[in-house]
């Protein structure tokens, strides 16, 4: 039984189909990196999985399995279980999606306070805790911070830190290095492997950076206008590849003294 099975699913908003039979399996542990440009069905296809796609978004066919329960028909008190919980997502900028009139501590308390019932200074000492445990130096001086005061790397660093907190078995990631500089980004992917081999958390990473996705993931599904037009192995579609494409974007991975790594 896989961790996650998406089946045949379409997704439409209003009449317009955005996203057409998209299919993928996930076991624990593995890495599932979707690549593509923007506006190919990329985010559409994580929203739906956390039952979060926006303005009028639903899935029109197939079915979402999580532990081989359909996550299409869950109440609302189930979702607000399972968010959080055993399935965590993760943004492009973690900052932004905070409110930059509340300190880091106050939205990590509450997220905390909403999945279990403990006191507001156990929750602040879970927080501090699992910032330290990201490599956020004095954790306490972040949860007095507000978003704004911390760099890109550290406020993605807070978002991993929340998401993580409940170990969850699958980890939904959009874009999470893309607003980075090169280095934070390398130390934000080390930071994703670090928590799938101590975790044993699967993950599917967004983006459209393919020397992201080569680096981390397993498998590799690339989409253009709503379909996936390949999937397989990273060494299958770095290698093997026949679709142009694919072809395409490994060409536009940029190299590094001559040298390509992908």
């Amino acid at each position: 039984m896989a961790l996650l099975d998406v089946q045949h699913v379409d997704i439409s908003y209003g009449k317009t189909l955005t996203v057409k039979d998209c299919q993928l399996s996930l076991d624990k542990g593995q890495i599932c990196a979707i690549v593509g440009e923007s506006g190919s069905g990329k985010t559409t296809v994580i929203r739906a999985i956390l039952g979060l796609l926006a303005g009028g978004g639903k899935v029109t066919a197939g079915d979402i399995l999580f532990r081989d329960r359909s996550l299409l028909k869950l109440s609302k008190d189930e979702w607000n279980q399972l968010r959080g919980g055993d399935i965590s997502m993760i943004f492009q900028d973690s900052g932004a999606m905070m409110n930059p009139t509340r300190t880091i501590g106050k939205v990590f308390v509450e997220y905390i306070r909403t999945h279990e019932s403990i006191s507001k200074k156990d929750a602040w000492d879970k927080g501090v805790e699992m910032l330290e445990r990201m490599r956020l130096p004095n954790g306490d001086n972040i949860m007095k911070s507000y978003p704004f005061q911390l760099s890109g790397g550290m406020r993605q660093r807070v978002g991993i830190a929340m998401g993580m907190t409940y170990q969850p078995q699958l980890l939904l990631a959009d874009e999470p290095t893309s607003a980075l500089d090169v280095t934070t980004q390398a130390q934000i992917v080390r930071q994703f492997m670090e928590l799938r081999d101590t975790y044993g958390t699967a993950m599917i990473v967004v983006t459209h950076n393919l020397g992201v996705a080569a680096y981390m993931a397993d498998q590799i599904i690339v989409m253009k206008h709503g379909e996936i037009v390949e999937a397989g192995s990273r060494e299958e579609l770095l290698h093997h590849t026949k679709q142009d494409y694919t072809k395409q974007l490994l060409e536009a991975v940029p190299s590094l003294g001559g040298v390509r790594y992908v």
